[in-house]
């Protein structure tokens, strides 16, 4: 049996976090998670309560507690990175950052994109930014994420990996309400904004994004890596699941050049490259077979 290792998880108290932390516990591992303590975490872990992005709040919690590996869920913004730069530096062993596609947001690359297409070493990085403000962060996400791998790129105080993730899909607990947006319309008949040129994208199930994350703490690579199911989606493939789902539904349609589209509707293409991970040795499953599972999933059994 191999030893148990100490694994601090940042945030990540939800949704496909909750999954890893549950893997983490059944492996045997001492799983402590950190969080500003508006949830409780699942039986069996230690709790501690913090704010991430207040760097004494940070320090203090942690008192002189030391990790084999620390999983950051909620690292946003290039400030956040800093902290956790110069507050782990000398306690862990490995760090994993949940970074995301949306770092390719200015691609737009027929070719699946890989990690090369977005060097970390080369972004810029802008502490001056209104980072603290929700509106400017959420419109800004992907170039928080970008800036944050920058930050861990440009002073390597300890093995870093940042994990790309897909578009998440599946789970009787996803948050984001873009299944429901769709089966809502399909439903109704209700048209379905999407680009006159609507690329396909790359996603990864609810549970193998947890796989991968815990396949990874176990891991020595370094640097950015992409994580996704294999073969792209559409828009149109996700509604003709949901409307295979609701017998009396059909998605409808409208092409729009200018205007907002409906979620998970891309004007650019940049579907990501899994190969490396796939080198590494993680196997992908292909996202056409799991898509039927998950609209079951989210959107449940008896959904009409």
């Amino acid at each position: 049996m191999r030893k148990a290792r100490e694994v601090l998880v940042i945030g990540g108290n939800r949704y496909f976090g909750k999954r890893l932390i549950a893997r983490l516990l059944a492996a045997g591992d001492r799983v402590t998670v950190l969080n500003r303590g508006s949830s409780a975490p699942p039986p069996g872990v230690v709790h501690l309560v913090a704010d991430r992005g207040d760097e004494k709040s940070l320090t203090a919690a942690l008192g002189s507690r030391t990790f084999d590996a620390v999983v950051d869920q909620v690292c946003y913004t290039p400030r956040q990175a800093e902290i956790a730069r110069r507050v782990f530096a000398g306690r862990t062993g490995r760090y994993v950052l949940t970074s995301t596609v949306e770092v390719y947001e200015y691609e737009d690359s027929i070719a699946p994109v890989r990690e090369t297409d977005v060097d970390p070493v080369g972004v810029a990085v802008d502490l001056e930014l209104p980072w603290d403000d929700p509106e400017f962060l959420e419109s800004h996400y992907g170039e928080g994420k970008r800036q944050a791998e920058a930050v861990f790129a440009a002073g390597p105080d300890f093995p870093y990996t940042a994990v790309r993730v897909a578009h998440v899909l599946g789970g009787d607990d996803d948050f984001t309400g873009r299944m429901t947006y769709y089966a809502d319309r399909v439903s109704g008949g209700t048209p379905i904004a999407v680009p006159v040129v609507n690329h396909p994208a790359t996603y990864i199930h609810v549970e193998e994004i947890a796989d991968f994350l815990f396949w990874t703490v176990g891991q020595d690579f370094t640097g950015p890596v992409n994580a996704a199911s294999h073969g792209p989606l559409t828009t149109e493939d996700l509604c003709d699941a949901i409307a295979a789902h609701l017998p009396d539904g059909k998605a409808v349609f409208q092409h729009v050049e200018v205007g907002e589209v409906s979620p998970l509707s891309f004007t650019r293409a940049y579907a990501m490259d899994n190969s490396r991970a796939t080198r590494l040795g993680f196997r992908f499953t292909r996202a056409r077979r799991w898509l039927p599972k998950a609209v079951a999933e989210t959107l449940g059994k008896d959904a009409a």
